[in-house]
């Protein structure tokens, strides 16, 4: 049995980062980099930077600002933008990805990025990856002032580019994201159990989960949009 129903899929969303791109670039910068520049700036230990920035990404968690660039630079007086062209080499594209977006361009299907980064953080991974030729749209929701986890992005989304939740999937590695998306009536979701490929693959169980877009490729060609 197909892990997804593709006779029932005509529009397929895409988080970018930890689901097209190794999310390892954005742990190892808000992890590593940061606290390591706090630690600098301030003379403190890079453990007690650590604390501090702990408490401040819980403060925004699941907020649009806990994705904003200019929220953190004014909060952390850091050129954040400067801070990520330090270690852009690390931004790449996970090794599934091209092959999983080209078969669902050729099936016909409508292929949407819908990431929460920040418009800056987007252009940067697209000038890194060019991941835009492989995708119809680039969305990021700091255009509409919300972030995935509200419905009222879901609903604003959905307005503007006209598709039909019931035969949309959505992919995402974080699975409140997912349930979100759930929440709002799309048909089907998918998690990625390895979003960073320098961390051990995660056992989820309450969504259909993948670690490698591979395996679905024959189904995705076995099944195109004209055929349903």
């Amino acid at each position: 049995m197909p892990m997804l129903a593709w006779d029932q899929i005509d529009t397929v969303l895409l988080d970018m980062d930890g689901t097209l791109l190794d999310l390892h670039f954005d742990n190892h910068f808000w992890l590593e980099v940061v606290p390591h520049k706090l630690a600098q700036m301030h003379n403190i230990s890079v453990e007690q930077a650590r604390t501090q920035m702990d408490a401040a990404y819980a403060e925004v968690h699941g907020t649009l600002e806990w994705y904003c660039l200019d929220y953190w630079a004014n909060k952390l007086n850091m050129d954040i933008m400067a801070a990520k062209r330090e270690i852009q080499h690390l931004i790449s594209m996970r090794e599934d990805t091209l092959p999983f977006l080209d078969a669902l361009r050729d099936s016909g299907r409508r292929v949407l990025l819908l990431t929460n980064a920040h418009p800056d953080s987007l252009s940067l991974k697209v000038e890194r990856t060019q991941l835009d030729q492989h995708i119809d749209t680039l969305i990021s929701t700091h255009n509409y002032g919300v972030s995935k986890e509200s419905q009222a992005l879901w609903q604003a989304v959905q307005q503007e580019f006209e598709f039909d939740p019931a035969r949309t999937l959505f992919v995402d590695d974080s699975l409140s994201i997912l349930q979100a998306a759930k929440d709002f009536g799309i048909g089907q979701v998918l998690a990625v159990s390895n979003p960073d490929s320098q961390q051990p693959v995660r056992e989820i169980s309450d969504y259909p989960a993948i670690q490698d877009y591979r395996y679905l490729l024959t189904d995705i060609r076995n099944t195109p949009v004209s055929a349903s």
